[in-house]
C-alpha cells in the first residue's frame, strides 16, 4: 500500500511522541504538528481503518506493526538525511526541514547509498 507523504508525517509523529511521553493522544498530535482538532481526527480515523493504528477507549493511539514499521523507516531517513546534510554544512533547524521533504521521495536504493556513504564518512572522520 503506498501512502501519502502526509500519512507518513501522521505515523512518524506518533513513533516520536510515544517516545518522548511514553503514551500518544490525538490532542498531542494537534500540539506537536499545530493542524486542527478536526484535521487530526479524520487523519487518525484513516490510519485505524487502514490498520496502522489502534485507538483505545480511553483515546490512546498506538502504531500497529504495520505503521511502527513505517514510522521507524521515516524517522530512521529523517535523522539520517539531517546528520548528512549538516555534515556537509547546513544549519541544524533547515537541514532538519529539508530532511522531512527528501524522506518521503527518496528511493529505497538511493537512501542505503546514501547511508553507506555517511557510514564510511563518519569511520574516516573518527
Amino acid at each position: 500500500m503506498v501512502l501519502h507523504e502526509s500519512a507518513e508525517d501522521y505515523l512518524e509523529t506518533i513513533l516520536i511522541l510515544y517516545e518522548r511521553n511514553g503514551q500518544v493522544r490525538s490532542i498531542d498530535i494537534v500540539n506537536e504538528m499545530n493542524f486542527s482538532k478536526p484535521s487530526i481526527s479524520i487523519a487518525m480515523k484513516k490510519l485505524r481503518e487502514s490498520g496502522f493504528i489502534r485507538m483505545d477507549i480511553n483515546g490512546l493511539i498506538t502504531l500497529t506493526d504495520q505503521g511502527r514499521e513505517v514510522a521507524e523507516r521515516i524517522y530512521s531517513r529523517h535523522k539520517l538525511l539531517t546528520k548528512v546534510l549538516e555534515a556537509i554544512g547546513v544549519d541544524p533547524q533547515k537541514a532538519a526541514e529539508e530532511a522531512c521533504k527528501i524522506e518521503h521521495d527518496i528511493d529505497d536504493q538511493t537512501y542505503e547509498k546514501i547511508n553507506d556513504f555517511y557510514q564510511s564518512y563518519q569511520k574516516k572522520n573518527s
